[in-house]
């Protein structure tokens, strides 16, 4: 029965990571791995792969395991290579030639059409390109699956597909993600990794975090009880002290001793409350008086080759509305935004009408409107112009270190660059928000604030995501594109079961 053991292990970078893990991946296990932006959720997936060490403790697998790791990106050196033909070279060398059909049922349990085979990786989308890696393991027969980041660049009919296919998959995993509903689909644990003590639990995120929550609760409510036992124990031992002086008393002058003395002991077992590390999410709000943002009327929305994609009959977009755009990949919903973003840039569209108050604010889910050879601390000096001391504060409270803040935009992972394009988005301080998967680098922690904030400001946002979780906490309005037709919904279910049944 295949399995991993954690005996103590933790990596420091020089500060800890995480550290004083103890625990076994079993045969049935599916662990969802949590942690902020940068807490360590890689590190320890490539630790737990035989890729690296950890600084303390072991990790010892059975004898003869065979461990798939699905790293984040495509090695330069496959994308000019076939679908296929990347899939093959995944296979030992001497085993190419006569396990060549693995390949075919792969690619077949991953739902890949004929014409997709012999296309190359750089040609295809990101998500084909996710589940090329994912197919690149699977094809090896590993005994365990360690899976970083699955669901990044997949739409929706592909993450439904990926979760069918886990269902159906018999090895242990470890899968770290910041998708939460994908979690609660695909797993059965869930380790929340932390710098001081991490927890796991026995159940998917939802119900994990809920625990969690308690948990903490709990851990805060001891360290304040303890904390004013260790203020009232050292309270005695100053008034005892200043008795024991002033009457010449030894036993008053060792009772405060005493007394002190217990006081450091308690003090030295407080543990500190975890507060997640990768920077803090706010938005603003520019006020209008307009009622309609948006009117569109009779708007033709067009492919790039100038095929009609659909017809906006009639929409009118209200202050207060968030407006979500449901479609499968390629039936023309970036294309409306894009149509969307030239509007209200200034330029003129047909049909298209924007209220003279608007002041959009602008994200796509790579962030492609920062400057790559910019610093981040350029990058908020020259377009905002907040002073120096205020632009540090700004990007530090993002959960940007100095020596980030001074490192180029294009060296940044792109968990650090969402946070960069949302900080930037508040100082922008819009009243309309156009946003294109906000979400899909952003952690946990970073997503429930940025939902917290559309819905404290009442933001007005036309908004793009595959993040299930997400759509449902903030949309108010749906617009499904399907077919060519563009149609108001009262709510995604029916699409979202539409693409679980495809």
């Amino acid at each position: 029965m295949p399995s991993i053991s954690l005996r103590d292990v933790g990596v420091l970078t020089p500060h800890p990571l995480f550290q004083g893990l103890t625990t076994t991946i079993g045969e049935t296990d599916r662990i969802g791995l949590i942690a902020g932006n940068g807490g360590g959720k890689t590190t320890l997936l490539r630790c737990l792969a035989g890729v690296a060490e950890p600084t303390t403790g072991d990790i010892v697998r059975s004898r003869g395991m065979r461990v798939g790791y699905v790293d984040q990106d495509v090695p330069a050196n496959l994308l000019n290579l076939p679908l296929a033909e990347a899939i093959r070279r995944a296979l030992p060398a001497a085993e190419r030639d006569s396990n060549e059909w693995r390949v075919d049922v792969v690619l077949d349990e991953f739902g890949a059409p004929p014409d997709l085979h012999d296309r190359p990786l750089h040609a295809l989308s990101g998500g084909w390109q996710r589940l090329a890696l994912v197919a690149r393991v699977w094809v090896t027969e590993p005994d365990a699956l360690l899976l970083d980041e699955p669901t990044n660049h997949l739409d929706l009919a592909k993450i439904q597909m990926l979760e069918r296919w886990i269902a159906l998959c018999r090895a242990p995993m470890v899968i770290a993600s910041h998708d939460r509903q994908f979690l609660d689909a695909c797993t059965t644990r869930t380790l929340f990794l932390r710098p001081g003590t991490s927890r796991i639990y026995p159940h998917p995120y939802t119900r994990a975090r809920h625990l969690l929550a308690e948990d903490d609760a709990a851990q805060e409510a001891k360290v304040a009880k303890e904390t004013r036992e260790v203020d009232r124990l050292r309270r005695n031992a100053n008034e005892l002290k200043n008795v024991g002086i002033n009457s010449g008393s030894d036993l008053l002058l060792k009772k405060s001793k005493q007394l002190r003395g217990r006081a450091a002991a308690l003090e030295q077992t407080l543990t500190s409350l975890h507060s997640e590390r990768s920077g803090d999410i706010r938005l603003a709000n520019r006020g209008t008086h307009a009622k309609v943002m948006l009117a569109l009327a009779g708007v033709d929305v067009a492919a790039p080759d100038g095929r009609l994609l659909f017809r906006v009959a009639k929409l009118d977009v209200f202050q207060r509305d968030r407006l979500v755009l449901l479609g499968r990949n390629g039936v023309g919903k970036s294309q409306l935004v894009r149509l969307l973003r030239r509007a209200l840039a200034g330029d003129e569209v047909p049909g298209l009408r924007t209220s003279p108050t608007i002041v959009m604010g602008y994200v796509d889910q790579l962030m492609s409107h920062l400057p790559d050879a910019a610093t981040p601390y350029g990058f908020i000096g020259d377009q905002f112009r907040p002073g120096d001391r205020r632009a540090v504060s700004l990007l530090a409270g993002a959960g940007f270190t100095m020596d980030m803040q001074l490192r180029p935009i294009a060296s940044l992972s792109l968990g650090q660059k969402a946070r960069l394009g949302l900080l930037a988005l508040r100082l922008t301080e819009p009243n309309f928000y156009l946003m294109d998967e906000p979400t899909n680098h952003v952690d946990i922690a970073g997503q429930e604030r940025l939902e917290a904030e559309i819905l404290s400001h009442e933001a007005t946002c036309v908004i793009v995501s595959h993040d299930r979780a997400f759509v449902q906490a903030i949309g108010t309005r749906f617009l499904l594109i399907d077919a060519g037709r563009i149609v108001e919904v009262d709510a995604p279910d029916a699409f979202y079961r539409m693409l679980g049944t495809a």
